[in-house]
């Protein structure tokens, strides 16, 4: 039983959410779930439980998650070692497979699993479902002083967005299903691609005009350069700390599909820490926050 001040703050909480839920009823909400927010049990029943509050209070949320340690772990397992470029796992035929295996797979329906263990009505898809998500290869370059023109570097089967078939997403929203949507492409000739789960889940958000596109990491969000976070930002002012060096290294990526994301037709984008027990309803139902949010419009406030 509680006692007057835990009734009270218990109160407190669900009157701060209230405004939200009005606001963001029948809204799209597209969450990256994946790295640090899936180490624990904790964290992961404690997201579950978060995407399927949102669904009970009439939000919309299409999960879109990674999987690269545990790639890395069954790569490891069969005795084939990862290589990486630029950030991005060289992907020939043989790590592919290994790629559709645990992210189309293993992954995945743990995912969808544990959604519907918190009573959820989940249900896993890949990019090659109905073709949700076309892909092409990746062409990625490097350039150095002493070259005289870009070095092509082939990474293997490893590609970006070309389009996103909203059919199959917008028919299990409607019948109150939750997509679980892992980041694996398929080319013209039916070719799989390996493809960053932070750019799916942008461009997600982009073509569904979701309310919110929620990056889950391993940082409080975007901190200065004293270290402390940065809450409310618009997109010049992201461009700006991108342009004076606040911003670098493997947070431009996460950063750039945000920008995308929101001057593409996503309301706002948010960076926050996915090790916070209920980081996601933190972010989207209480006034503070928990992160960083970036919309086209300065907005101080968690949502």
């Amino acid at each position: 039983m509680l006692n007057k001040d835990q009734a009270m703050h218990v109160a407190q909480v669900l009157s701060e959410a209230l405004p939200y839920i009005q606001r963001f009823t029948g809204r799209t909400v597209v969450v990256k779930y994946g790295g640090n927010a899936m180490e624990t049990d904790e964290i992961k029943n404690s997201f579950a439980r978060d995407i399927v509050l949102m669904k009970l209070v009439g939000l919309n949320p299409v999960v879109v998650h990674g999987g690269g340690p545990q790639i890395g772990d069954l790569l490891k397992r069969i005795g084939k070692e990862s290589h990486f470029v630029e950030g991005m796992r060289v992907t020939d035929d043989e790590t592919m497979d290994v790629v559709e295996m645990v992210l189309g797979g293993l992954v995945n329906k743990d995912i969808v699993n544990l959604i519907n263990n918190n009573g959820g009505k989940a249900v896993g898809l890949s990019g090659k479902d109905a073709q949700l998500i076309r892909a092409k290869k990746l062409q990625v370059t490097r350039m150095t002083p002493d070259m005289k023109a870009p070095e092509i570097i082939d990474i293997g089967r490893v590609g970006e967005v070309e389009s996103i078939n909203t059919g199959i997403v917008d028919m299990l929203v409607k019948g109150d299903f939750i997509p679980v949507i892992a980041p694996i492409g398929v080319g013209e000739d039916g070719s799989s691609y390996n493809i960053n789960a932070d750019l799916v889940a942008g461009k997600m958000a982009e073509v569904l005009k979701a309310e919110k596109l929620i990056l889950l990491t391993n940082i409080s969000g975007l901190l200065d350069k004293q270290g402390n976070t940065l809450t409310g930002l618009d997109t010049e002012q992201v461009n700006a700390l991108i342009a004076d060096g606040t911003i670098y290294g493997g947070m431009l990526p996460k950063i750039r599909c945000a920008l995308e994301a929101v001057q593409g037709g996503a309301n706002s984008a948010h960076i926050i820490d996915g090790r916070v027990p209920h980081a996601v309803l933190l972010e989207i139902f209480t006034d503070a926050g928990v992160g960083t949010l970036i919309s086209n419009k300065v907005n101080v406030s968690g949502a």
